[in-house]
C-alpha cells in the first residue's frame, strides 16, 4: 500500500521489524544469516531493539502527539499504541539471553507483529483519512 510521504519512512522501518517478529516466533524457519537458537535470537532481538526500535517508537510517539487531536479514533489508537510501545519495551528489556525460552520469544514475536499490523492496517490509514494535508505534509520524523 502506498503511504503518504510523511508516513512512508515509518512504514519502511516496519519491514525489518516484521522480519524480527517472524524470527522470534516458535517454529520460524531459518532465514538468511539470522540466528536460529533461542539465546542468539535473544541477543539479536535486544541489539535490534536498541539500535532501531527505540528511536522508531520515539518518532512514532512524537508524530502521534501532533495528529491525535484530529479524530477521536486516532486519539484512542494513540493511547493504545503508546501502551503497546511500553509493553514491548518491557518485553525486550526483560530478555535474558542465557535463559530465554522459545515461549517468551514467541510471545514477543506475536506481540510485535500484532502491533505493527495495527499501525499499518488501522492507525496509518486513519491518519491519512482524517488529518489535513497541511499537517501530514509537515510531519517531521
Amino acid at each position: 500500500m502506498k503511504r503518504h510521504k510523511s508516513l512512508a519512512p515509518l512504514s519502511r522501518e516496519h519491514h525489518g521489524t516484521l522480519i524480527l517478529a517472524q524470527l522470534l516466533k516458535k517454529g520460524a524457519p531459518a532465514y538468511k544469516d539470522l540466528p536460529e537458537l533461542p539465546h542468539t535470537k535473544s541477543i539479536y532481538a535486544k541489539k535490534y531493539f536498541i539500535e532501531h526500535l527505540q528511536s522508531h517508537f520515539d518518532k512514532e510517539e512524537k508524530m502521534l502527539e501532533k495528529v491525535k487531536v484530529y479524530n477521536s479514533e486516532i486519539s484512542l489508537l494513540t493511547d493504545e499504541i503508546i501502551q503497546e510501545h511500553q509493553q514491548l519495551k518491557t518485553l525486550f528489556n526483560e530478555l535474558n539471553e542465557k535463559s530465554v525460552s522459545e515461549i517468551t520469544l514467541d510471545l514477543l514475536g506475536k506481540a510485535l507483529e500484532n502491533h505493527i499490523r495495527k499501525e499499518e492496517r488501522i492507525l496509518f490509514p486513519a491518519i491519512e483519512k482524517y488529518c489535513p494535508a497541511t499537517i501530514l505534509n509537515n510531519i517531521e520524523l
